[in-house]
């Protein structure tokens, strides 16, 4: 690809301010994908020049092309770099090979969470106030709005929205900053659930009773309730591994 082509690239795409994770960021990657002629095979930009071009972090592009590699748009091969997906590799399968490839990180991210978000959930229960409920509801609201927008970007930020804010109400700054940290470090957990059919209709209905039993102030029912949410979803999700 010439230096003119890129040059006019650089031109013609808006730059992205600092945004984790958003449509933007994606629907960018896709829209250089598309008009600079890439095809099915061939090499794409380095994350430093996507860095450049984009104007936004490096884990920003991270997890874009984690979620781009999940839906079938471009492939990572460790220590050669990011490829466009072959074109008749279909969503549905490129996120079952995505999932197996990640097997490990997934569940180890899980594996931590089932230690943490229950008893966050608890101290939750026994320690949020008003403020804290109400951005809870609004996150709830917030990640079924996103449903109708049919954005997988949206539905994942609202969902790592919900726990943060759960253990922020636990007024533990310990807690808040393992999760808060968790959401940049580990961040194949919420994509790979949320990608799993079925996975985000039942993720409503399992934040709701989280959030009646923090409401109510039953620590040991949403503690229950945070368990069987995370237990659900490593289910969902080892079911879609091995799914043919």
């Amino acid at each position: 690809m010439s230096e003119d082509k890129l040059s006019k690239q650089e031109a013609c795409m808006e730059p992205i301010k600092k945004i984790r994770l958003s449509d933007r960021v994606i629907d960018a990657v896709k829209q250089m994908i598309s008009e600079d002629g890439f095809k099915p095979g061939d090499k794409f930009y380095s994350e430093n020049e996507l860095t450049r071009k984009l104007e936004v972090s490096r884990s920003s592009i991270r997890e874009a092309v984690r979620i781009l590699e999940a839906t079938g748009y471009v492939s990572v091969k460790h220590g050669k770099g990011i490829f466009i997906a072959d074109s008749i590799h279909h969503e549905l399968e490129a996120f079952q090979d995505w999932l197996r490839t990640n097997e490990e990180s997934i569940l180890d991210h899980f594996d931590v969470r089932l230690i943490i978000d229950p008893k966050a959930a608890a101290h939750s229960a026994e320690r949020a106030d008003k403020n804290d409920i109400d951005k809870l509801e609004a996150a709830c609201s917030e990640f079924e709005a996103s449903i109708n927008e049919g954005s997988t970007s949206s539905l994942i930020k609202y969902d790592e929205k919900f726990h943060t804010l759960l253990a922020k109400s636990t007024k533990s700054r310990t807690l808040y900053f393992i999760m808060r940290t968790m959401t940049k470090s580990l961040p194949e957990g919420w994509i790979s659930s949320l990608h799993v059919p079925g996975r985000i209709e039942k993720t409503v209905s399992e934040h709701k009773a989280i959030l009646e039993a923090i409401k109510a102030g039953d620590a040991e029912k949403a503690e229950k309730a945070m368990l069987m949410h995370l237990n659900n979803a490593v289910k969902d999700i080892k079911e879609s591994m091995n799914s043919n």
